[in-house]
This record gives structure tokens, sequence and C-alpha cells, in this order.
């Protein structure tokens, strides 16, 4: 990649775009794996989500919008749910989090992981069962550990001495014994971006493993009596799609649990392996089932249980990504579409980095299509990017689009589902878009359309 003053993003100069990326045979096909499972191109060539046409969602709602493809959404639970059986699956809340899609998850019967006062403020105001919840978090603050404690928080994943020495000052004041499970930094390093591999030892989160902190942790809890230690917790990493990393994993956790069993003569009972599950951002991914992730974790553990002569723990995972991400997807307006001869041509949008830092954020990939008309224009190597003064402001790094792509046309893209709305902001004071569900021929807003009066409303000077 050549260097290049604006940064990374802009040092692949020409127009050949990555080395995955195939010209389409035809370039208004949809990729299945990319949409939501009722995203279809209807007869007269708009693209359509249960039941309910762009066109139509774009004139009632506007753009850019966060559109929820809600029997999708449920439908992944679901699967979630009957393919790890006696496991407990939380949904992780910090890819996207809304009192709409905490009733669904309730509903769908899965628990609930949130990693702030602010989530777990969501989630109880969603009416959400607070025993059902799971406690996040490497910087927990006294008021959060107290409003769980209060609200009876089902679990609290326990992620420094600090943490440890706070909540046991807290849970004898308030007379409770929380159940908390110790966050154990295994130092695998799962084949992900820097910025979202979170096992291995130079990192921010957990107890350290190989240093003896995780051990020391456990045995601090057990013999303080206070907190009620159900189990250890491991988390890998983010847009995982090798189980090996787990095995790993599993294998040093388990033998933690043989060494605190052999020392204080405890087995625990629970086992949390994480999420971090990928999904198809574009056609070189290839994300595993539920059914084939549980037959391969569960194997995982009961061999490593069997090594080391354990009963096999309780299993729980958190996936967020792997459940909303391909639920959602993004719908904008094109603006301006600029060819800058011989390097390459940009589609701006009315949305951008504000809606979607992950481009910038994390290098990601992103897929889009023409979404509101078919085309018979030949495919054009193109770059879809924001509206915002920022060079980086990109959404799609390389798509195929029509030729003739054109302003007012609506341009879609799939798998904006996860950390889109949840990491939004107002860089250049642009209000959030909104998240709105479809199903059964009608949609709803969920979350509403940020307004300047909204920006305006928290400029007290």
């Amino acid at each position: 990649m050549r260097a290049h003053e604006a940064g990374a993003l802009h040092g692949d100069l020409g127009n050949r775009g990555p080395a995955w990326l195939r010209t389409p045979e035809d370039v208004n096909a949809l990729v299945p794996q990319l949409w939501p499972r009722t995203v279809t191109r209807a007869e007269a060539g708009f693209l359509q989500v249960g039941g309910v046409s762009v066109a139509d969602l774009a004139a009632e709602h506007g753009t850019p919008a966060y559109f929820l493809d809600e029997d999708d959404l449920r439908a992944r639970c679901r699967e979630f749910a009957a393919a790890f059986g006696d496991a407990d699956v939380y949904y992780a809340g910090k890819s996207f989090l809304c009192k709409a899609v905490v009733r669904v998850v309730e509903e769908e019967g899965l628990f609930l992981d949130v990693c702030s006062g602010g989530e777990l403020a969501v989630a109880l105001a969603a009416g959400f069962p607070a025993g059902r919840i799971g406690f996040h978090g490497n910087n927990k603050s006294a008021s959060e550990l107290s409003r769980a404690l209060e609200a009876g928080v089902g679990r609290i994943v326990v992620d420094s001495f600090d943490e440890i020495d706070r909540l046991t000052y807290l849970a004898r004041l308030a007379g409770k014994r929380p159940n908390v499970l110790v966050r154990v930094t295994v130092g695998v390093e799962a084949h992900t971006h820097e910025f979202i591999a979170t096992a291995h030892e130079d990192q921010k989160f957990g107890f350290s493993l190989a240093g003896g902190a995780a051990f020391q942790a456990a045995v601090t809890i057990l013999d303080q009596g206070v907190l009620e230690l159900k189990g250890l917790h491991s988390h890998i990493g983010s847009q995982i799609f090798d189980t090996s990393g787990f095995e790993v994993a599993a294998r040093r956790v388990l033998e933690l649990q043989a060494q605190i069993r052999d020392a204080r003569g405890v087995e625990l009972d629970e086992l949390d392996l994480g999420g971090g599950f990928g999904i198809a951002y574009t056609t070189q991914d290839d994300p595993s089932t539920p059914g084939d992730l549980s037959k391969r974790i569960n194997k995982i553990v009961e061999s490593e249980c069997e090594v080391a002569s354990l009963r096999k723990p309780r299993l729980s995972i958190e996936p967020g990504r792997a459940i909303v991400g391909p639920s959602v997807f993004t719908l904008y307006e094109v603006g301006t579409v600029k060819d800058v001869d011989g390097i390459r041509t940009y589609v701006s949008v009315d949305g951008g980095m504000s809606d979607n830092i992950r481009t910038a954020l994390y290098d990601a990939s992103y897929s889009a299509t023409l979404a509101g008309r078919v085309s018979k224009a030949e495919p054009m190597l193109a770059r879809v990017v924001g509206k915002h003064c920022e060079s980086g402001d990109i959404v799609v790094k390389d798509e195929f689009l029509p030729a003739d792509v054109q302003p007012g046309d609506l341009l879609a893209v799939p798998g904006t589902g996860a950390y889109c709305r949840s990491m939004a902001s107002n860089y250049n004071h642009v209000p959030r878009p909104p998240v709105v569900a479809v199903r059964d021929g009608a949609s709803r807003v969920i979350v509403r359309r940020e307004t300047e009066a909204d920006l305006l409303a928290l400029d007290v000077g």
C-alpha cells in the first residue's frame, strides 16, 4: 500500500479495488448472506424489507436511516437459543440496544449483557428481568455497581482487584451476596483487528492468567466470602471465524478452574466463553451457523473438562453482532458523484462516519447496492463516502455500482446493525439517524431521528 498524507485508507490509489473483489455478472443481484432475510428486490427493481419498499420507507422516514428486519432479528435470537440448548445465551447489548430490542431479546428467551449504567438503565426501563442481566465493564463506578445490586442483576463480571474491593464493600453495605464471574485474560490473540482483540496480555480487560492475577482474584473472592463466585469468563475478540481460539481459551480457563479446585476445594459452576462470532460484511466473509458454533464449542469444553477431570460447567456465550448485525441495513440518498480521472469515482451520500465510524476506526469493509431501481449500466468500481469534513469519511471503501448512479438514487449498505448506531456521533453537528423496525408490511420508529433542536437543547451556553 502506498503512503498517503490523508491516511492509510487513501493509500490504495487506483481503481483496481481489493484482490478479493470481483466484477459482478449482475450489478443488481443481492448476495443473500449479506442481507436480512426478508430483503428482496421486487420486479419493479426496488429493494423491499418486510414487504415494504425502500422508496416508501425513505419517503416516510427520510435518509439516512437504519432499517431493522424484525423477523430476521427474532429468527437469529431463536437460532442461537435452540442451537446452544442448555447454555445461557446473553445478547451483547453493546452492539445495539434500545427498549424495543430489549423486549425482543426477552420474548425470544435470551439473557442480556450490559456494560454501563446507561445500558442497564435501558434494560430496566424496558422491563427486562434483572436476574437475567449480566454486567460487564473494566471500570464500573460505585454508583453503577450500587444500582446493579439494588436491581438484583443476575451476575457481575469483575475485571480488577479495585472492583472486587469496591463491590465487596457495597455488597456488605447492602447486605447482599451478588453472583460474580472473574474475567480471565487468557493470552489468546484472536485473528482480528488489533483494537478488537481483547484476550492478549497488553490490554485493559480482565485478570492475567499467565501472571497469576486471575487465580489470586478467584481466591480473594472465595476467602472473603462476601461475593458468590459462580465461574470464570473469557472473551478473545470480535469478528472471529475460526473456533481454534476458543479451544485454546477454554483449555486455559479450565486449567485455572482445576487449579482453584485443587487449592480451595471448590469446583465452579459456570464458564462463559464470550462472543465475537463473525458475520458477513462482504463476499469474502464466511461465518459459521449457530448450530456449527454450538457443536464445536461444546465439543471443545467437553474434551477439556475430561482432560482436567472436571464436570462440565454451565456454559454461556455472548453473541451481539452475530444476532443484530445482519438484521439491519442503512439507507442513504446519493448527493454527488465525482469521477477523479485515473483514480476512482466517489459516490457521496447523506450520511457517513457519524452513522458508521467502523470503516474509519477499524478499516472495516462493507458492501452496498443501488436500492431504488435496477440499472442496465456496466458495473463501475466506486468508493462510497459521507458528507463530513473529513478525508477519512468513508462508508464503503470499494464496491461495484452501476456506472449510471446519480444524485437522488437510494443506496443501501447491509450489515450495519452492530456498532453503527451504538457508536454513532454528532460530528459536524449532524443529528443521528433513526432506527426503524419493519415487519409484516408495516414500519415503526423504535429510535427516533435526532433533530437540530435536540443538539441545541444540550448547548446551555
